[in-house]
């Protein structure tokens, strides 16, 4: 049921470390139940997405985060004839590599790394968590994942990631559903925690016109809803859908005249995306984000003691690498350090840190 320009297990271009073929799972498949029974996966439910760890029962984590971004990318790749089980494995690796703290300690671990001539880059730890970090085989370290998954982590790009990334060669479809699927997963589910936390006003949120179309498909569909909770849920969800019916579409026609796999891999520009006039409208949407969320005080403060932790954590281990567990050791000091800091949950980290700063 593939389109000729999926990526179909026959077409995997394999492992580093070749492996016999399994009788009951594809290849993405087997990559997929990789990811999610490793720890680094079972950590991100500890680690911050917006709101840190801890904030209340019912902000999204990272964990949270990458599971709707999964089922995103699953239902966008089913429609267009691709690989559900590529892009789904590809969602749910993408994040393994982030910090404690959300972007906040991100930013917060590339200043450590630049006193040292070195950067910091999510995804590019995302890669090496499964090829280096996760050593639970015999035979290889790492996870072993498919070729086509580590291109797909190398070249995820999002406003918040790999914003400087310029690709002479574009990543499988698959890959580039994952990068949208992210966006459309953050759009709506900050939304619906900015609105729970009181950070977004209603009525200001309701202007931005791509959340008045959806606010009007909601009255079209139930009519007038009084439980402004229950509102506000159906518009989100319906905003969701909106943004995923309208990228299908308009991917759909992007697709005309794409024969096979080797006119996806020869364009440098991504072929998933929407149109330019709906794509403005996205603009429109993240510029509301910006300015009455991501810059409000009260997320901007939960940032700061964020960073604060990891900086404070990070120089900490750098004086004291006899503490920096001795299988971390093996290839450089300030690698070692920011493998172990970046691997902390929130709350792990808060610990250490309350320890080392008394």
């Amino acid at each position: 049921m593939l389109k000729p320009y999926a990526v179909s297990d026959v077409k995997s271009k394999g492992r580093e470390y070749p492996e016999d073929p399994d009788r009951e799972r594809g290849v993405f498949q087997k990559d997929r139940d990789r990811i999610i029974h490793c720890r680094s996966f079972r950590r991100l439910n500890l680690k911050t997405q917006v709101f840190v760890s801890g904030y209340g029962d019912h902000y999204r984590t990272r964990l949270t985060h990458t599971i709707e971004v999964a089922q995103i990318s699953r239902d966008i790749a089913r429609a267009l004839g691709l690989n559900e089980d590529l892009a789904e494995a590809i969602a749910l690796a993408h994040d393994l590599g982030h910090t404690p703290f959300g972007h906040a300690g991100e930013m917060a671990m590339d200043r450590c790394m630049q006193k040292f001539g070195k950067a910091f880059e999510h995804n590019d730890q995302s890669k090496r968590v499964v090829t280096k970090l996760e050593h639970v085989y015999p035979d290889f370290p790492g996870l072993n994942l498919s070729f086509e998954v580590l291109d797909g982590l190398s070249k995820h790009q999002t406003p918040w990631d790999n914003r400087g990334l310029t690709t002479v060669v574009a990543p499988s479809l698959e890959a580039q559903v994952v990068n949208v699927a992210d966006e459309i997963a953050y759009s709506n589910h900050d939304i619906d925690d900015g609105l729970r936390a009181e950070l977004i006003d209603w009525g200001e949120l309701i202007e931005v016109p791509i959340v008045g179309e959806a606010l009007q498909e909601v009255a079209d569909k139930y009519g007038e809803i009084d439980d402004l909770r229950i509102l506000r849920s159906r518009v989100v969800s319906g905003l969701m859908g909106l943004m995923i019916s309208r990228l299908i579409l308009d991917t759909s026609q992007g697709l005309d005249g794409i024969a096979d796999l080797g006119d996806v891999y020869g364009r440098g520009e991504p072929l998933v995306a929407f149109l330019p006039d709906f794509a403005g409208k996205m603009s429109e949407l993240k510029e509301f984000l910006q300015k009455n969320f991501y810059l409000n005080e009260k997320v901007l403060e939960l940032s700061r003691k964020g960073e604060e932790i990891l900086e404070t954590l990070f120089d900490y281990y750098i004086q004291n690498l006899d503490e920096v567990p001795e299988y971390l050791r093996d290839e450089d000091d300030v690698i070692a350090v920011k493998d172990y800091v970046c691997g902390m949950t929130d709350v792990f980290a808060r610990k250490k840190y309350a320890k080392i700063a008394v």
